[in-house]
């Protein structure tokens, strides 16, 4: 075995040169030596046991052989089982058969040492010319095919990258639903997710309880045994109200010592018969760290019919209106809904009577709260708030005493042509950022509502782009294509889409994902809690890395607090918003600080003035 030059550039490629002729391997050496560019590093064999030999020590270094040169008529071992036995050592090489035979078996060569788009032949005497240009052809191809299996394994192993982030990030969803949903204590379904439940109730038909229950002397538990004593009755209590409840029924612990009740039943004797059982359940000693507990519980329901349009927030409040009558009448027991327990049913009645003249009378009035971007607290926006004026129940009142009322009836459409006839009269007065208007489940579902809000947008000269829509996760996710078309029609009009209130209703991730939006906002109750509740912050993170992955902005709510905002930016809210950072101001004190583009410049212009 005799072993030639190296060249040593680091852009050689390996050539193998398998020949029992002494004089050929120095043609070898005069002719690819001749390239001048160090091309080639050339191995010389003149027996092919020492060729395979060489490839199994190549291939094992990582030292791949771009083409190997051999003649056919060799002995001991010929070359048609020398290619075999390279082919099988490394595929990727390029084999070329160097033959003065006139009859030459191609095919049998190739079926022992294919496949043929990497098996070559040069006939002898071949010219510097024709073994120059073969070596350098093949030995380009090599790296073109090195280049493109590297780049393939990169793709490769960029796929399975991807696929262990989507399987991450669907871990972290799941477990961010959970937690969102689930009381931390019991793992009971918690306030959100009864409150989600409700809402798909009283839209469907049938007739179903809701209950609201309250434990007895909870409060004497806690002072005299402990806080961890109260927790082991909370879960006591919790597993009693499993077994008790109606089949079917959802049980959720809805904080504190308060739980609740869903469940469908037949009438009302029934569904009072049936908290009567539950609470009787709960009326038994139990033993919690070991000291006697003498449990009880009151409960207060309403029966409701299904599918005719009851607010779910309504039915909550009968039930506790009803759970108060218990506790009045001496606890231990259940109690009903009725009409007279109820005084601010009467008192709806005249606020609508009121509302309808709210508009004439000129008893309304929009605040404009900033809405700033994390980086430098800059002013990219505000959101419109609509404020009554009515001596009759008070200075002011805020849209969620009134609106449900308006909601119940066309007052809605009255009073939100309004809002967005003043919301864009006073966007036009800013240097260029844009309005947020809220708009309620009944608004949205209006017919042709993008194109009225198009008409409105156009006849106020004001562009859809400094328009965003901001709406909440009931009216957009409620099962229509409807909404789904709209938000499109919207989108391609030029509107902002905001999803409001996100992570209390009842969206998923395949739901987002098909909906047109711009924008998720945190709702202000995560916000609120990070400080003190992990499971809050959690949220928070979970929404805005949501938020990220979709391409979607992500703004937070009721930001109260500099601990809350530098929190918030750390996390990678693109948006902040409330109290922490600027009030609702009317509109003049809005141009000021549209003016001004920055919280702490306008606060500062504001003194000033």
């Amino acid at each position: 075995m005799k072993q030639g030059p190296d060249e040593s550039s680091a852009e050689a490629v390996r050539v193998m040169v398998v020949d029992d002729d002494a004089v050929l391997h120095d043609c070898y050496r005069r002719i690819l030596g001749s390239a001048g560019d160090g091309s080639f590093r050339l191995f010389h064999a003149e027996r092919g046991g020492d060729a395979v030999a060489e490839a199994k020590r190549a291939a094992m270094a990582g030292e791949d052989y771009a083409v190997a040169f051999v003649d056919l008529n060799m002995a001991p071992m010929n070359g048609r089982e020398t290619a075999r036995r390279l082919r099988r050592i490394d595929p990727a090489t390029n084999i070329v058969i160097v033959t003065g035979a006139g009859d030459v078996p191609l095919a049998e060569i190739a079926r022992a040492a294919g496949p043929v788009d990497r098996l070559f032949f040069i006939a002898k005497p071949f010219s510097a010319t024709e073994l120059l240009q073969t070596a350098s052809a093949l030995a380009a191809r090599w790296r073109r095919d090195r280049d493109m299996a590297v780049t393939h394994r990169q793709l490769l192993a960029q796929v399975a990258l991807l696929q262990e982030q989507k399987a991450e990030l669907a871990a972290n969803e799941s477990r961010a639903v959970h937690t969102a949903f689930h009381d931390s204590l019991t793992d009971a379904p918690n306030r959100l997710a009864f409150q989600r439940a409700l809402e798909e109730r009283t839209r469907a038909p049938g007739t179903f309880a809701t209950a609201m229950i309250d434990l007895d002397r909870f409060k004497r538990v806690n002072d005299t045994l402990g806080h961890l004593a109260g927790d082991a009755l909370i879960r006591e209590i919790c597993a009693i109200l499993h077994r008790a409840a109606p089949a079917g029924a959802l049980v959720a612990r809805l904080g504190g010592d308060e739980f609740g009740l869903l469940f469908d039943t037949p009438d009302d004797a029934t569904a009072v018969a049936a908290c009567e059982t539950v609470i009787a359940a709960c009326s038994v000693p139990l033993q919690v760290y070991g000291h006697g507990v003498q449990a009880g519980a009151s409960a207060g329901l309403v029966v409701v019919e299904g599918g005719d349009g009851r607010e779910p927030i309504d039915v909550i409040r009968r039930a506790d209106l009803a759970l108060n009558e218990a506790k009045r009448q001496g606890r231990g027991i259940a109690r009903r809904f009725d009409e007279t327990m109820d005084d601010s049913i009467r008192l709806r009645r005249r606020m609508e009577r009121r509302l309808i003249r709210a508009i004439p009378d000129q008893a309304l009035s929009l605040v404009y709260q900033p809405i700033v971007a994390k980086a430098d607290l800059e002013i990219v926006g505000f959101e419109a708030l609509l404020r009554w004026h009515s001596e009759d129940f008070g200075a002011t009142i805020g849209p969620a005493e009134f609106l449900p009322i308006a909601e119940e009836s066309n007052l809605i459409h009255e009073l939100g042509d309004w809002v967005v006839t003043e919301a864009l009269g006073r966007v036009k007065e800013w240097p260029g950022q844009y309005v947020s208007i809220n708009f309620t489940p009944r608004q949205f579902h209006r017919h042709q509502f993008a194109q009225r809000l198009l008409d409105q947008t156009g006849a106020a000269g004001v562009t859809p782009g400094r328009v965003q829509i901001e709406i909440t996760e009931r009216a957009i996710f409620d099962g229509t294509g409807q909404v789904a078309d709209t938000l499109h029609s919207l989108r391609q009009m030029g509107f902002r889409v905001a999803l409001d209130d996100f992570g209390t209703g009842y969206s998923s991730l395949y739901n987002i994902r098909t909906i047109a939006l711009d924008c998720l906002k945190i709702d202000r109750s995560f916000i609120d809690g990070m400080g003190r509740d992990r499971e809050a912050a959690a949220i928070v993170h979970s929404i805005i890395q949501l938020g990220r992955a979709l391409g979607l902005d992500v703004a937070a709510e009721g930001v109260e607090t500099d601990v809350q905002i530098q929190a918030l930016r750390i996390a990678g809210a693109q948006y902040l918003q409330g109290f922490g950072l600027c009030r609702p101001v009317d509109a003049a004190r809005a141009r000021m600080l549209a003016g001004a583009r920055f919280v702490g410049a306008a606060a500062d212009e504001l003194r000033a003035g």
